[in-house]
């Protein structure tokens, strides 16, 4: 088991890169894409299954393009995540790194995330073994997910094992509203249709729960279908609704309409109170995010005395979390919406010792910026998975904070990165946390010291 859930095999000195397989599966194998140095392949015969398999759970694995690993145990899953950190870090970043600590679980296996994003079709994909049955019938309107690699073939979900209830009941009867009152199912491909996408939030901590209708234009038989939902499910705290008839699903920038409850829901976590509105960014996994914040918070050693840089804040959750054991915390985050959110999230909390500031990472963090608010004693830097640009990684090379706190969901940019901080910092821990089980992804914390 290699990078990105795939499996290698060596055939006539050619690596050759197999995804839907376990180690020590013996099968017969389609090559699927040729390049210089390796192939990648897929299998179309099983000769003998691993023992290292386990029956999956969910009726729609290996056509979801979720949940990849449910045919693996989870004892090998995290196993596998704990020598993928190792390996990228010793390979990547050629840093002399210590004993990697033994990966964190996920706290819950099934029905860990908060957030899942659902797509309508008018024409949903159908499985081989539903194209064989030439006697059924099949409503090709669908809400669910996408196919691996795939932007424009949905497939329906009847039952998702990844969010809580009332989240699959949800879904279903708005498909199944939609369906019986002729709403137009999107045109993925011609961007037309009325319905188009559905987001599900929940927060376990307080119960509260959001949805999030996008259609693509306005509609009269838009509120008709939101006043349904809200009367069917009162467990709705925020029901929001958005057009949008751009060529992609993002809304940052269009205007969210909340058309019954509150603009936003809230979790909490050791007596903070996080709000997260439509556009909040909030870790998917709420009570991993406990425990990867609860990692960052020790690794940062503080003693109240420190001044903290909290680079790629988000919502400010962890700069939040951290400031009552800090002098004084100071957030940085690119989208000016997540800082207006991480200062409502001090308001509403009373921490006063927090300030942010938006804007893009490598221009905001100058040398002028580090002189006006005091050179650091703790960075704690959570970059997206691109990880942190030279310019921004140069600056923490001239600050010389004396402890650098790095969280990651993608260690091989992280071991880029630790290969530039080598200059001036030494890997102290390191720390693998899983949040996404049943998934390739990990995440890792890294404590760096100067020299």
């Amino acid at each position: 088991m290699v990078a990105e859930g795939k499996c290698i095999v060596r055939h006539e000195n050619l690596v050759i890169f197999v995804t839907q397989v376990a180690p020590g599966d013996v099968v017969d194998l389609r090559i699927t894409k040729s390049k210089k140095n390796f192939l990648e392949a897929v299998p179309t015969h099983f000769h003998k299954y691993s023992d290292l398999r386990v029956e999956p759970f969910c009726q729609h694995f290996g056509t979801c393009g979720g949940c990849k690993w449910q045919h693996l145990g989870y004892d090998t899953q995290t196993k596998y995540k704990q020598q993928q950190v190792e390996d990228t870090l010793q390979r990547i970043g050629k840093v002399e790194i210590p004993e990697v600590l033994p990966i964190a679980h996920s706290p819950a296996l099934q029905y860990y995330r908060n957030k899942l994003e659902f797509t309508f079709s008018f024409m949903g994909w159908l499985t081989e073994e539903q194209i064989k049955d030439e006697t059924a019938q099949y409503d090709r309107r669908v809400l669910g997910f996408h196919t691996p690699a795939r932007f424009d073939k949905i497939i329906d979900v009847e039952h998702c094992w990844l969010q809580p209830e009332p989240s699959n009941s949800i879904r279903l009867a708005i498909r199944d509203y939609a369906r019986e009152n002729m709403l137009r199912f999107g045109n993925i491909i011609k961007q037309t249709g009325l319905l188009r996408n559905l987001i599900i939030r929940t927060a376990e901590s307080t119960g509260e729960l959001m949805v999030i209708l996008q259609c693509y234009r306005q509609h009269q038989a838009i509120e008709p279908l939101l006043d349904y939902v809200y009367e069917k499910f009162p467990q709705i705290t925020s029901l929001n609704y958005v057009l949008n008839d751009k060529g992609n699903e993002t809304f940052h920038d269009l205007e969210v309409v909340c058309y019954k409850g509150k603009p936003y829901i809230e979790e909490e976590m050791e007596g903070l109170r996080f709000r997260v509105g439509p556009k909040s960014f909030y870790q998917t996994n709420s009570a991993g995010a406990y425990n990867l914040y609860k990692i960052t918070r020790d690794f940062a050693q503080l003693t109240g005395n420190e001044l903290v840089y909290d680079l790629y804040t988000g919502a400010g959750t962890i700069a939040n979390f951290v400031a009552r054991q800090a002098r004084h915390v100071v957030g940085v985050e690119y989208v000016e919406q997540a800082v207006q959110d991480a200062r409502v999230n001090s308001e509403i909390n009373g921490v006063t010792n927090t300030e942010f500031y938006a804007g893009d990472m490598k221009d905001v963090l100058s040398a002028d910026f580090i002189q006006q608010h005091g050179r650091p004693d703790v960075v704690i830097t959570d970059p997206p998975r691109a990880g942190m640009h030279p310019d921004v990684v140069q600056r923490l090379l001239e600050m010389r904070a004396p402890r650098i706190v790095y969280v990651s969901c993608n260690p091989a940019t992280q071991a880029r990165d630790l290969e530039l901080l080598d200059e001036a910092y030494k890997v102290v821990k390191v720390q693998p946390v899983d949040m996404f089980p049943h998934t390739h992804h990990v995440e890792n914390v890294v404590l760096l010291e100067l020299r």
